[in-house]
């Protein structure tokens, strides 16, 4: 593929999701690293469709060929010396801030997973050694939850709202999140040998998984904002959880026939 096909394949998808991750983009295009550098110059500085944020995220502003509304100029103006001026460099316009997605309603494989008895593990162990005992346990489960490309909407205390189809869709959302779901429960072994070692305790999880329609958008007020799902999808994902054993997953009625029979699953 030439590079201006490419890009206006980038183009396309940055135009329809807002926002895109520079590791996204890489993993669906198969970039190398000059090649996505290329990519940034042209859209963020040549036709400034789009601005960086954070260094990892791409962010779409507008459309092609639309240009900045200049800034009116002071009243006075200011006189500088000659010296003062590097005239090779040019003066560009800061990049416009970027604008907030608008919600959207879509399909959501949603997991929720936490620990079983936390309160009476947390009573067994100083805070500190419980923060480090919790930590260890969030970290593992992400490494596991990033393999299948699910997303951590939120990080509850002790328990993990998961997404499968946000803010990246796959047409196997819910198979993954049960694999992300059953690798939860398989890492817990080496992580329990190291946590008997040091703390002296072992961990349990249950996980409950869920399909069905959301509304993904902005909420939140002040300082702290956040993109979540909102509607009965991740309710009823954390009721599912409630009743799974420890060591288990329980899957609804909805999201079986996704499965593509790939599991075995017991009523």
């Amino acid at each position: 593929m030439d590079f201006y096909s490419l890009l206006d394949d980038v183009l396309e998808l940055l135009r329809r999701r807002g926002r895109v991750t520079y590791r996204a983009l890489k993993r669906q295009f198969h970039l190398d690293d000059d090649i996505l550098d290329d990519l940034k110059e042209e859209l963020i500085k040549a036709q400034r469709v789009a601005v960086d944020e954070n260094s990892d995220v791409l962010v779409w502003v507008g459309d092609v060929g639309s240009t900045p509304t200049p800034t009116p100029p002071s009243p006075q103006s200011v006189q500088m010396p000659v010296a003062e001026v590097d005239r090779a460099a040019p003066i560009e316009p800061p990049p416009a801030a970027p604008r907030a997605p608008d919600a959207e309603r879509r399909q959501l494989t949603v997991l929720f997973c936490d620990l079983v008895d936390s309160t009476v593990l947390a009573s067994q162990l100083d805070p500190e050694d419980w923060r480090e005992v919790v930590r260890a346990y969030q970290e593992t489960c992400a490494k596991v939850i990033a393999r299948f490309e699910g997303h951590i909407a939120q990080y509850l205390g002790d328990g993990l709202l998961v997404y499968f189809g946000y803010p990246y869709a796959h047409e196997d959302d819910a198979p993954r999140a049960v694999r992300a779901g059953l690798g939860m429960v398989e890492a817990m072994g080496p992580l329990n040998a190291r946590l008997s070692q040091e703390h002296g305790v072992q961990l349990d999880v249950r996980l409950g998984i869920h399909t069905g329609q959301v509304v993904v958008g902005e909420i939140g007020g002040g300082a702290r904002h956040e993109q979540l799902a909102l509607g009965d999808t991740p309710n009823v994902a954390a009721r599912l959880h409630g009743m799974a054993a420890p060591h288990t997953v329980v899957t609804s009625a909805a999201t079986v026939p996704l499965l593509g029979g790939v599991f075995a699953c017991q009523s």
